[in-house]
């Protein structure tokens, strides 16, 4: 089965560009831009020097020796949490303003829900002198105050966006919104693997560098060039994405995937929508989404606003369809449990969103020489208000 995106921009049934006719011409033209650039020697060399000498690539690869007894497995975090920025989002945002240079695009707009991409964002565009627009729900605005500060001191204009349930979902809307009416000179640097084909491809390839690494510093580590399991939190998807991208064709490989089950999947209080959801379209992609009967999109809940999207990235929904990956709903109280076990067993602060990753271990059966891999998407920092909250209150 094909894993990757075919000519049209689907994965299997997900997918595609539906696109209000405004967007048309400049969604087409970076269909046409991509690869050619993405591709070229020039941009690989710029891309590369970045992310060695201003991002800190490689990542880490860190054997969780306490965590692995705990589990009974070789359990290795892919330490995304130790980037430039403290997550994976900055791999993403410097290739896409790249491109967006190459293309003659003077002004950048963004979306961000737990503030991670927001960031990336605006210092991508810092570097680059390049004016900079973030949409954030005015929800995450409040419990992401410190990435907030950080981006308006990067000098970006923050947008609270008071509709809907002022979340993600909503910042994309307004996002979408604001390129609708400045098409020619904006480019939208979408920071998952959601939106109008070429998107999710586009995001997914600059995230690969990921598994690109893992391949290399596993074997340096096992003396073989896979895992036996790839575990990452799923929101839209773009450190899923990544993570896996290189070993999607060896059957070896076992993918799992957390997404925010919230109060429990059986509630209204949730954000799994691969597992409670129907196909629909929305932000330009079809995709597995909450919503009712007659198409409404249902609002989604996470205590983790990086997860707190009523959709999956079309590529995820293909591989959850496909059977190709295993995706557990991960609740509030189980992240946040499995958040201070990393913490008082191995030194290590996550992200609310990487947490759901580690609420996986418990629900998981290994054999004693299992190698598991998992990404550590980005680091607690931002959490501290919630997680204070929570263990303190």
């Amino acid at each position: 089965m094909k894993y990757q995106v075919d000519a049209n921009g689907f994965y299997g049934n997900y997918g595609g560009s539906y696109v209000p006719e405004i967007l048309y011409k400049t969604v087409e033209d970076l269909k046409e831009a991509y690869l050619p650039i993405i591709e070229s020697d020039e941009f690989k060399q710029e891309f590369h020097t970045l992310l060695r000498d201003y991002v800190g690539r490689p990542s880490p690869l860190y054997f969780a020796r306490r965590m692995s007894e705990r589990y009974g497995c070789h359990l290795y975090l892919k330490r995304e949490d130790l980037n430039h920025t403290g997550a994976h989002k900055i791999n993403n945002s410097l290739g896409q303003i790249l491109i967006a240079k190459k293309m003659g695009k003077t002004r950048i707009i963004a979306e961000t829900g737990a503030g991670q991409h927001g960031v990336a964002t605006a210092t991508a565009c810092a570097l680059m002198d390049m004016p900079c627009t973030v949409y954030m729900g005015a929800t995450d605005v409040e419990r992401q105050r410190p990435n907030v500060e950080r981006m308006k001191m990067l000098g970006a204009e923050v947008c609270p966006v008071y509709s809907g349930n002022k979340t993600l979902k909503d910042a994309t809307n307004e996002a979408i919104r604001d390129w609708c009416c400045h098409p020619s000179d904006t480019f939208y640097i979408i920071g998952s693997t959601v939106g109008p084909h070429p998107y999710p491809d586009l995001v997914a390839r600059l995230q690969s560098v990921i598994s690109e690494e893992l391949k290399w510093q596993l074997e340096e580590k096992t003396g073989r060039t896979w895992p036996d399991y790839l575990i990452a939190c799923v929101g839209g998807g773009s450190n899923a994405a990544g993570t896996i991208y290189h070993f999607l064709d060896n059957e070896n490989v076992r993918i799992v995937l957390a997404e925010a089950g919230g109060k429990g999947i059986d509630t209204y209080m949730t954000a799994a929508s691969m597992e409670i959801g129907t196909t629909g379209i929305l932000h330009g992609s079809r995709i597995k989404l909450m919503q009712t009967d007659d198409g409404q999109i249902v609002e989604p809940y996470s205590i983790s606003a990086g997860l707190d999207y009523p959709g999956t990235g079309p590529i995820h929904c293909h591989l959850y369809e496909s059977g190709r990956a295993r995706v557990l709903a991960v609740n509030d109280d189980e992240a946040l449990a499995a958040a201070l076990e990393l913490t008082r067993t191995e030194g290590i602060i996550p992200a609310l969103e990487s947490a759901h990753a580690l609420g996986v271990l418990p629900k998981m059966k290994f054999n004693p020489d299992d190698v598991v891999v998992l990404t550590v998407s980005g680091r607690g920092d931002k959490d501290m208000i919630t997680y204070l909250k929570y263990f303190n209150g």
